[in-house]
């Protein structure tokens, strides 16, 4: 078996990828890898609480591995700092590593080429599959989840710290994809097969976040056709 680490984003996707996975015997996950914003301690993009992670990483009895940003790290120190803790992974003898995308084909190929330049190949087990398919799927397997971040161009206040359920998925608009691939939205998985016990949680408060996307150098992660376009306000719920 391939010694492989799995990319962790506390979420649907990577819960259902990490499941079928788990059915193959061609890789042995032996490790979760999850960024967090170390400036809030919570997981990158999902807000989540980093206490909330670390009992995601309990109830699957596997370890997990921290990768730490700034709140405004830039894209070459993104790239820098990544590359470093992925040698590091190499270094521990790991050959393949997983990821939850779907189809979003520009994120693939960075990630590959990323990978690629150490050594490492990436393994994408829900790659071009129907996104309803799989969101039904998830639920039909036992999964549980909540939204904990919403994109407010696409979803209002009342998708956020919402169960998903089919009532969840008959309810979200034309534009917005099933599994929030586009980022739509993200999502804290509290229970299902993969666990061995729930997560147990309490919903805090429910806030709307607006970013600005800095262009003050060469180095940043946005450039200034991204600024036009960049969804800039975000519900987020609050899990403790």
């Amino acid at each position: 078996m391939r010694k492989t680490y799995f990319n962790w984003s506390s979420g649907k996707d990577s819960s259902l990828a990490l499941y079928y996975t788990l059915q193959q015997k061609e890789y042995n996950i032996t490790k979760l890898v999850t960024t967090i914003n170390d400036d809030f301690k919570r997981v990158s993009m999902h807000g989540l609480r980093e206490s909330l992670l670390d009992a995601q990483a309990v109830s699957l009895n596997l370890p997990l591995h921290k990768i730490k940003l700034s709140a405004n790290v830039s894209m070459t120190s993104y790239n820098e700092v990544m590359k470093d803790n992925v040698m590091n992974l190499k270094s521990e003898g790991y050959t393949h590593c997983v990821f939850g995308d779907i189809f979003l084909e520009d994120l693939r190929i960075y990630r590959e080429d990323q990978l690629r330049s150490i050594g490492i190949q990436g393994v994408f087990p829900l790659w071009k599959k129907n996104t309803k398919e799989l969101l039904l799927e998830f639920i039909n397997l036992g999964f549980k989840a909540i939204t904990v971040c919403v994109n407010a161009k696409y979803l209002d206040d009342s998708f956020c710290g919402r169960i998903l359920d089919e009532s969840f998925l008959n309810d979200l608009p034309e534009n917005v994809d099933p599994c929030g691939e586009n980022g739509e939205f993200h999502t804290f998985v509290f229970d299902g097969p993969i666990f061995s016990d729930p997560i147990n949680f309490e919903i805090g408060d429910k806030v709307l976040r607006n970013y600005t996307p800095s262009s003050d150098d060469d180095d940043n992660c946005f450039t200034d056709e991204d600024d036009k376009s960049w969804d800039t306000s975000f519900w987020y719920c609050d899990l403790i």
